[in-house]
């Protein structure tokens, strides 16, 4: 399975973004192997607004079948809810960094997250 996981880094050992829609890139993550390939995420730092829906399609073109995030707006969780694509959100302080944050996602520590956590434009 691939995990896009947000990160502000390009490595498992790069801090965990809490943002999913301005996170600084993605390491998709293989769940079994833990190979991991860096996607930049950065077209969707500055937007105005539709961040979240836009990195939400960077995930998905990615393959990702599951998001692991610190936070996520309602349009993101639904954009990525419709395509597939399970929410995962890491609590504040529970995980610094990507490879603590992929542990946890093997390890069934990270519930499924049943709707957004943030309002729009947090």
């Amino acid at each position: 399975m691939k995990i896009a996981i947000s990160v502000q880094g390009k490595d498992q050992q790069s801090p965990l973004d809490p943002r999913f829609g301005r996170a600084e890139g993605f390491l998709i993550c293989d769940s079994e192997g833990g190979e991991s390939v860096y996607v930049p995420n950065s077209q969707n730092m500055s937007l105005a607004q539709g961040a979240g829906l836009q990195a939400a399609q960077t995930v998905a073109g990615a393959g990702a079948q599951a998001v692991v995030t610190g936070h996520v707006g309602p349009k993101a969780f639904l954009a990525l809810n419709k395509g597939h694509i399970a929410v995962h959100l890491v609590p504040q302080g529970v995980a610094a960094t990507a490879a603590q944050a992929l542990e946890l996602f093997r390890a069934g520590k990270l519930p499924e997250a049943q709707g957004a956590d943030k309002d729009g434009h947090w």
